[in-house]
C-alpha cells in the first residue's frame, strides 16, 4: 500500500463511521439523470485487483480515467486493518475522483466472531455495503448476526475448480438457511473455468446475487484458462445484463470488471471490456 505520509495529511475527514459515510455520500457527483451515464443506472466499476501493479493513488486515477464511479477494493489498495485515518484519507481521494467504494474483498471469515466483526466494522467505517467473501463453513452463525447488526451484505465468491464454492449448488447450499443478506458474488470467469454457465448462475441464485466479477475466460471447463476481453470467448455479455435485469439486481450492489490478464499494462484491455459492457447494456435495455 502506498505511503499516506507522502500525500496531504492536513484536514482529515471525521473518522466516525456515521460522519464518514455521510461525507462519502455527499461528496460523490450526482448524475442529473441515469441516462447520462453510458451504463444507465448499473453500478459498473472495477475490482482493484485488476490494477494490482499500481499503488492506491494510481489505481484511483486509472479508475477515474475510465470514467467509472464505483470500485471494489482489495487488500493492497485498502486493507481491512487500515486505521481510521487511512480509511478516511482513501475515502477522501476516492470522493475527489468521483468514486464510491461499494465493495471490498475477497475476505475470509472463520468461526472467530471477534475477527469477523473487525472486518464489518472496517466496512461500516468506509461506507462499504458489500463484502465479497470466502467464508469457512463454520462462520455462518457469526455472519448471520453481523449482517443484521451492520446492515452490510456478505457475497460468497466462487473461485473456480476445486474451490469449495465452485458450483451453483455449492453457493445455494451455503446460503439456504441463513440471513437474506448472505448471498453471492458471481465471478463469471471462474464459473466458466469450472464449466458452469454464469448466466444460469445469476438466474438460479436470483435475489441472493449482490455482486458480480465480470470476466470472460478463453477455455470453458479448463482450470488453466485465462481472461480475455469480455465477449470474445465464452461470456454472453448481453445475456448477463438481461439476467441481472430479470433478478432485479440491487443498485447498491457491486458490478466490477475484473481483468486478471496483462497485469503490467491492463488499461487498454479494460477499456475495451467497458466498451463491450456499454454496448451490451444498451442492447439488453431494449429487448
Amino acid at each position: 500500500m502506498f505511503s499516506f505520509e507522502k500525500i496531504r495529511r492536513r484536514h482529515f475527514m471525521a473518522t466516525s463511521s456515521a460522519v464518514f459515510a455521510g461525507v462519502m455520500q455527499n461528496a460523490l457527483p450526482r448524475l442529473e439523470a441515469a441516462e447520462k451515464s453510458p451504463y444507465g443506472d448499473w453500478p459498473i466499476g472495477v475490482q482493484s485487483y485488476s490494477l494490482r501493479q499500481f499503488n492506491t493513488l494510481e489505481t484511483i486515477r486509472h479508475i477515474q480515467g475510465m470514467g467509472l464511479h464505483f470500485a471494489e477494493f482489495y487488500g493492497k489498495h485498502l486493507s481491512v486493518q487500515a486505521t481510521a485515518e487511512q480509511i478516511a484519507e482513501t475515502g477522501k481521494l476516492c470522493a475527489g475522483a468521483g468514486i464510491k467504494i461499494n465493495a471490498h474483498g475477497v475476505n475470509r471469515f472463520s468461526k472467530d466472531h471477534a475477527a469477523n466483526r473487525k472486518i464489518f466494522a472496517f466496512a461500516k467505517r468506509a461506507g462499504i455495503k458489500n463484502i465479497t467473501a470466502d467464508p469457512d463453513p463454520d462462520s455462518f452463525d457469526s455472519l448471520d448476526r453481523l449482517v443484521a447488526e451492520f446492515e452490510i451484505r456478505v457475497c460468497i465468491h466462487n473461485h473456480g475448480p476445486k474451490h469449495r464454492y465452485n458450483t451453483i449448488a455449492d453457493v445455494q447450499d451455503a446460503v439456504a438457511k441463513h440471513h437474506k443478506w448472505i448471498g453471492a458474488c458471481v465471478d463469471t470467469g471462474h464459473f466458466i473455468r469450472g464449466g458452469t454457465d454464469p448466466i444460469k448462475a445469476v438466474r438460479e441464485l436470483g435475489p441472493r446475487v449482490f455482486a458480480v466479477h465480470i470476466k470472460d475466460d478463453k477455455f470453458k471447463g479448463d482450470p488453466r484458462s485465462h481472461n480475455v476481453i469480455i465477449g470474445q470467448a465464452n461470456l454472453d455479455v448481453v445475456g448477463l445484463f438481461k439476467a441481472l435485469k430479470h433478478i432485479k439486481f440491487p443498485r447498491d450492489g457491486s458490478l466490477s470488471l475484473e481483468y486478471e490478464s496483462n497485469p503490467q499494462n491492463p488499461i487498454d484491455d479494460m477499456k475495451q471490456c467497458l466498451e463491450v459492457a456499454r454496448e451490451a447494456i444498451a442492447k439488453a435495455s431494449v429487448s
